[in-house]
């Protein structure tokens, strides 16, 4: 019997070994940067090898996805060179043609929207404004939506959804064009109104206003079927498309609805057995019919986001963590040269064209099978990096960072807009000065971001757990540079004692306000020196190197940090030193009441030292920031 015992003992540590094997394995390089990798190797971004196409699109939102969530410029790369080889210094793309009005050509223009927000270069908005044109030139039906194709007169796809409106979304939010948001949701309410079956609460794949094509219905001009991928695109482009719509925009709430109804739906029709999705949706039993790899991976991709965002409740994270391991188990091989392969993709599906394309079951049936499709391979990228975002989503679920933007109130004027802009340490600013990196780690721990553009008071730092000031003004950089006053300090510290985390950015001497803040910084037994050390010579990155011993309490991960032009720290009690190099407190923290301040003398986690493009590798402040949160997280349940 004790041997028996002992061979069940052996035998459950050898599988708890095993799943500790694969979860290191898992954790060295997510699903997400495996194939990342396999993109990067099959389609080069050699200017003879790139293409203008929808597929490049797909895939090449979920590089920048991973780009995001590593902060690794070889992604960023990759999208520039493989983008600079279709885009002239004219800003003329490629293979492009706007009059075909193909809705298709619009999606890859998501990409070169990032270029430009990151590098600012005027090819990437000229390329962007003829894509914009097409938009506003593009054929509609009679109520106002975007046809498919000029050569696909009256019809609109589902797909169409996913081609475009993501592209106007975000481009309407980079250039201030709201009234474009209206024109926008109407795409989707108009989709939905014609082509969901109230029985299933799918959409048809397909609707044609005029009623004459032969796959549309005569009296509805509906298509046959509920082709899987094309419910996949709508779904995919309605929860980016609500990442843009303003909060209080009039269709919001209709557009939710419309996310809500179908999310049913995909719910409803997933395979219990498997978790993953049929590439004719209503059709499981039918012979013929197969579980599809791409339909699948839209559905986790847009059930998780939803999750994450709020779009949804949290009862669908089941839902798309199953189709997600359902993905994995039957779609995700490693060849024998170590590349991840998504199988399963059907590699096109359409109606109508030459040779006709007619809707019926049987045509769904007949288009061929495919391994790493393009847009399959993008698709899963999507959503497993939105299932690995969903890792820390709860720990900061329901809070509040508050990004300063009183103090730190700078304007420039926009190089090829001529608008003036808010600018420096914004959340929504991509180039070297902005901090939508660090927001975006603050949203992978669940937190909203949010801006102050007032003062603040009691009442308006209320909604924030986190507050942050960043940088603030001095006169050469704001005439108008507002300063730390006592009722400014009265307000803070008040909030902080009753369980507020204070994050102060200062900047070094020449460069910051020091006697104003430090006002408040007093409150908590700190003040800035007026001082600047780390000089550094630009390529002399070690010149700026401090290093972090072993065991710090908040950058658990980060060993080598790159702090340039900083002012250092004089502490007295409650505040201690969280970081000292050299004799000097690179880095303060301070308990006060109920709440926690961190201080440190430089903006630090702006996008050109956190998002890979600039610091050598061994540099880890991406790391930094990640602990950074982390921590700051850890402090907002953390009353003692």
């Amino acid at each position: 019997m004790c041997i028996k015992i002992r061979k069940i003992l052996l035998s459950g540590l050898y599988c708890v070994c095993l799943l500790a094997i694969a979860s290191q394995k898992a954790k060295a390089q997510p699903w997400s940067e495996k194939a990342a990798s396999t993109v990067m190797n099959v389609w080069k971004d050699t200017a003879s090898a790139n293409k203008w196409a929808y597929e490049q699109g797909v895939f090449m939102r979920g590089i920048e996805e991973v780009w995001l969530l590593t902060g690794d410029k070889k992604y960023f790369k990759y999208m520039q060179n493989y983008l600079d080889g279709l885009i002239g210094a004219d800003g003329a793309i490629k293979g492009y043609k706007e009059d075909d009005y193909n809705i298709d050509n619009i999606l890859l223009g998501r990409a070169v929207l990032t270029l430009y927000k990151v590098l600012g270069s005027e090819k990437y908005y000229k390329a962007a404004m003829q894509l914009r044109r097409q938009i506003k030139n593009q054929p509609r039906t009679n109520e106002g939506g975007f046809w498919h194709k000029k050569r696909y007169p009256n019809q609109m796809w589902l797909d169409g959804l996913y081609m475009c409106e993501p592209f106007y979304a975000e481009y309407a939010t980079l250039f201030n064009e709201e009234e474009d948001y209206n024109d926008i949701a109407n795409q989707f309410i108009y989709m939905e109104n014609h082509a969901r079956d109230i029985k299933t609460g799918l959409l048809y794949h397909g609707w044609d206003e005029s009623k004459k094509e032969r796959w549309s219905d005569p009296k509805t001009g509906l298509s046959q079927n509920f082709w899987g991928r094309a419910d996949g695109w709508y779904a995919m482009a309605l929860v980016d498309v609500l990442d843009k719509i303003p909060m209080n925009h009039l269709k919001r709430g209709e557009l939710l609805a419309i996310l809500g109804r179908l999310a049913t739906a995909i719910q409803k029709y997933q395979d219990a057995s498997t978790g993953l999705w049929y590439q004719v949706l209503d059709k499981e039993t039918e012979k013929g019919n197969y579980l599809e790899a791409s339909a699948s991976c839209m559905f986790v991709y847009a059930l998780a986001k939803s999750v994450r965002q709020g779009y949804l409740p949290t009862s669908y994270q089941p839902v798309a963590e199953k189709g997600y391991t359902g993905i994995v188990n039957k779609f995700i091989e490693t060849d024998a040269n170590g590349q991840v392969n998504l199988n399963g993709t059907v590699s096109v599906a359409g109606l109508g064209g030459t040779p006709y394309r007619d809707g019926t079951y049987q045509y769904y049936l007949s288009e061929k099978v495919v391994q790493n499709d393009a847009k399959g391979i993008g698709a899963f990228i999507q959503a497993a990096v939105e299932i690995e975002r969903l890792a820390h989503v709860t720990d900061g679920k329901g809070k509040t960072v508050l990004l300063d933007s009183y103090f730190n109130d700078e304007h420039k004027t926009d190089k090829n807009t001529s608008k003036l802009i808010s600018y420096h340490y914004k959340w929504d600013e991509m180039d070297n000065d902005g901090f939508s990196l660090f927001g975006h780690i603050f949203n992978n721990y669940g937190l909203k971001t949010a801006t102050l553009n007032e003062a603040p008071t009691v009442t308006n730092l209320k909604k924030a757990s986190v507050y942050i000031i960043v940088d603030a003004d001095v006169p050469k950089e704001n005439s108008d540079a507002k300063y730390m006053e006592q009722s400014h300090v009265k307000a803070i510290s008040e909030w902080v004692k009753a369980g507020g985390v204070l994050l102060v950015f200062n900047n070094d001497t020449g460069n910051a306000e020091f006697k104003h803040l430090n006002t408040l910084m007093a409150k908590f037994g700190m003040q800035f020196k007026e001082d600047s050390r780390n000089h550094v010579k630009t390529p002399n990155f070690e010149q700026g190197a401090i290093y972090i011993p072993a065991g710090n309490t908040i950058f658990e991960t980060a060993k080598k940090v790159y702090l340039k032009e900083i002012s250092t720290l004089k502490v007295t009690p409650p505040a201690v030193s969280a970081l000292t190099d050299k004799g000097d407190v690179i880095i303060a923290t301070a308990k006060y009441g109920k709440g926690t301040v961190f201080a440190v003398g430089d903006p630090w986690f702006y996008n050109e030292y956190t998002d890979g493009r600039k610091l050598p590798a061994d540099f880890e402040n991406f790391k930094a920031a990640n602990d950074l949160v982390s921590w700051v997280v850890g402090q907002i349940g953390n009353k003692k």
